[in-house]
């Protein structure tokens, strides 16, 4: 099984490129799924509840996303020290049930490719168990007319950024670097080549 890592800048088109890979074949992995899952376990609900109290959660109990997000990414000066809380909380949890996730598929199909879909994948250490990175390449000011669409401000689109490896080093790290600020065409030509590349298990540039 080949696993291969998707990484860009916010808003760069990764959760696009998944998708078109499993049209064609691939195998998603989200990492963020996972992660909602992981706050949903009552031991972490309980950490959560225990630093930050129940203005994080909603009426029905559940950790609000949102509220958390405010706080951990937010413009106080301490919220980096509250992001790396919750990324110590969550981060191993969820590596673990990555680790898992693929353990399941590798025995049911050796030769499957793995997308794996993570935002903060090279900031947590996940490209460890990936064998190949691809690169989401979109320059900043698309990327934010994107974000905005999401109903993010500049502000909100800043502080995800900041709190991520920067755009340089994350294209560095990658075997294959994809162009997604042209036409939806022009990217599906790309990943089209990526995967004939990946499933005929050729050496680079693939």
């Amino acid at each position: 099984m080949i696993v291969l890592g998707v990484v860009g800048g916010v808003a760069s088109g990764k959760s696009l490129v998944s998708r078109r890979l499993e049209q064609l074949g691939a195998r998603v992995l989200d990492a963020d799924r996972i992660g909602h899952r992981v706050l949903r376990e009552p031991e972490v609900e309980r950490a959560i509840r225990g630093r930050w109290g129940d203005r994080v959660f909603d009426a029905d109990g559940r950790v609000d996303r949102a509220r958390l997000a405010a706080i951990v990414f937010g413009g106080l000066p301490d919220h980096r020290e509250e992001l790396n809380h919750l990324e110590e909380l969550t981060h191993p949890r969820i590596k673990q049930s990555l680790r898992d996730t693929m353990t399941r598929m590798a025995r049911t199909d050796a030769n499957s490719v793995l997308v794996l879909d993570a935002a903060l994948l090279l900031e947590a250490g996940w490209d460890q168990l990936c064998d190949k990175i691809l690169f989401v390449d979109a320059p900043r000011w698309m990327r934010l007319q994107r974000a905005g669409q999401r109903g993010w401000t500049e502000a909100d689109f800043d502080a995800r950024e900041a709190a991520q490896a920067s755009v340089e080093s994350k294209r560095l790290r990658a075997n294959i670097v994809i162009d997604n600020s042209s036409t939806l065409e022009h990217t599906y030509e790309q990943l089209e080549s990526v995967w004939r590349c990946l499933v005929a298990g050729t050496a680079d540039p693939c």
